[in-house]
């Protein structure tokens, strides 16, 4: 998962001059973006020819181009997926209204008929769980094995895990910690009271977030909401599990991340070598996802899917690492028979670190499922869909936003011989859908869903002492979107 991380940073970065610039070279043929660009869309000509024929579009496009003397490469062979409609509108989009009704339905959805306890109280380790890491800990140290989660090295080369301090840190821990279990049932909410020792107090009062733990006959699940960040609110859901360590690092990870990577510090996987991980089917799995969030009502339908693999450890993915599979969907509104495109990025980015607008993320919905059920979930930003702006916009042609798209992955990438020695984009997928689209500086929580061209691969870099491949084959990272109206290059980070 911190590879996922890593990857979205990076490709963020790429394409950060993007939005930050107000002009491009003289020779770019895209509009600069202002507050008015989202407004003044037209409508174009009724047809009954489907987009692909108006606009020109093929089902593959192939292109290599080399600069910077072959330090930058962007090689194309990509499939071009479009809708089958003959039009597509723009639409005004909103963040959903977080109150306690989205709160029960979401609870609703997976935990109805379930008790749901206080996770604070219910999550404390008890006298006897400390005693079992402290007994733990100290076998480790008599065998000699100083650093047993591999957190590495400081640059004095002293161990990050300090593993006397933690011994010391649980006995102290252990003596007032309760003798088993404490569970306080509560109803999932805002401005429930939690205990809080560091601040000196007993309990205080979470008005912008909940924690809690849910007793299912699936098993049991951590049940976390955050609204710190308003307008973004994210639900997260997580099955406890028995079989780790609770102090080592240990996640589920999405496919693509493994099957297509591999370099200095990548581990990859065959699709083979996943599947042995997975006891349950696609078809299963999918029906398990599909029950729980149609019960939301939220109009949200599976867009992709993909395998998912949880594993432990600060080495990566390893096959000797791995405790489990499944799979994991990700569901986007189709408005229209129109999907909103999925990607990897979350949105919610600033321009700079003083910017002082509060940005808004995108909705997201990842539901991922083991031959033991529900495993994790995550919903962010449930939208508000609104009203039409504008019916049957006008769309630029496929060559205009291909001319686009090969001169602004060139102008993103022009500094890139100060960084790297030789980068190669592989570009595996070209996709016209619904993106979203918003104005920070003048509302950050409603926005425009516009048709937006997403140009998906993987990225291969070399340079000082790394080498790093990436087909690209599974990709969800989009490393270049561009509205399909006005040809104008939206920051995936940004949101605009």
């Amino acid at each position: 998962m911190k590879k996922k991380y890593i990857a979205m940073i990076a490709a963020c970065l790429s394409l950060s001059m993007l939005a930050g610039c107000e002009k491009t070279p003289e020779e770019a043929i895209v509009k600069e973006k202002g507050a008015d660009s989202i407004k003044g869309y037209e409508s174009g000509e009724q047809t009954d020819s489907p987009l692909m024929e108006t606009l020109g579009v093929p089902e593959h496009y192939s292109n290599r181009s080399e600069y910077e003397n072959g330090v930058l490469v962007i090689d194309t062979d990509a499939e071009v997926s479009l809708p089958n409609v003959n039009a597509l509108n723009t639409y005004t989009v909103s963040a959903k209204e977080v109150d306690q009704e989205m709160i029960d339905t979401v609870t609703k959805a997976f935990f109805e008929g379930d008790k749901i306890y206080n996770g604070w109280t219910y999550n404390e380790w008890t006298k006897e769980q400390y005693q079992e890491q402290i007994t733990r800990l100290k076998k480790f140290k008599a065998e000699g094995n100083l650093d047993p989660y591999e957190y590495g090295k400081d640059e004095n080369g002293e161990l990050y895990y300090n593993i006397d301090e933690r011994i010391e840190s649980f006995e102290e821990d252990m003596k007032t910690a309760p003798e088993e279990t404490v569970k306080q049932e509560v109803k999932p909410a805002f401005g429930l009271e939690y205990p809080d020792g560091e601040k000196g107090q007993d309990t205080y009062v979470m008005n912008d977030g909940f924690d809690g733990v849910a007793e299912t006959k699936q098993g049991n699940y951590n049940y976390k909401i955050d609204y710190a960040l308003a307008p973004d609110i994210t639900f997260n859901i997580s099955k406890i599990r028995e079989d780790i360590d609770p102090q080592e690092f240990s996640d589920w990870i999405e496919g693509e991340f493994v099957m297509d990577e591999k370099g200095t510090n990548n581990n990859t996987l065959s699709e083979d070598a996943i599947k042995k991980y997975v006891d349950i089917s696609r078809e299963d799995a999918e029906k398990l996802a599909k029950e729980k969030i149609d019960k939301l009502g939220w109009g949200l339908e599976v867009y992709n899917w993909d395998y998912a693999i949880f594993y432990h450890g600060e080495g990566g993915v390893q096959e000797d690492r791995i405790l489990d599979g499944g799979y994991i969907f990700q569901f986007a509104r189709t408005i229209d028979k129109v999907p909103v495109t999925f990607t990897a990025d979350y949105g919610g980015g600033l321009e700079d670190m003083d910017s002082t607008l509060t940005p808004w993320s995108y909705e997201i919905c990842n539901v991922i499922v083991g031959d033991d059920g529900i495993q994790k979930v995550e919903i962010v930003n449930p939208y508000e869909i609104g009203n039409v702006q504008t019916e049957n916009v006008k769309l630029m042609d496929f060559d205009s936003i291909i001319k686009i798209y090969e001169q602004m992955m060139e102008v993103s990438n022009a500094d890139i011989a100060e960084f790297e020695k030789q980068r190669t984009y592989h570009i595996k997928k070209i996709t016209l859908g619904y993106g979203r689209i918003y104005d920070p500086t003048t509302d950050n929580d409603t926005g425009l869903l516009v048709p937006v061209w997403d140009f998906f691969g993987g990225v291969d870099s070399e340079g000082d002492g790394y080498s790093d491949k990436n087909s690209g084959e599974h990709s969800t990272q989009s490393h270049m979107t561009i509205n399909a109206i006005d040809g104008t290059v939206i920051n995936r980070s940004l949101g605009y």
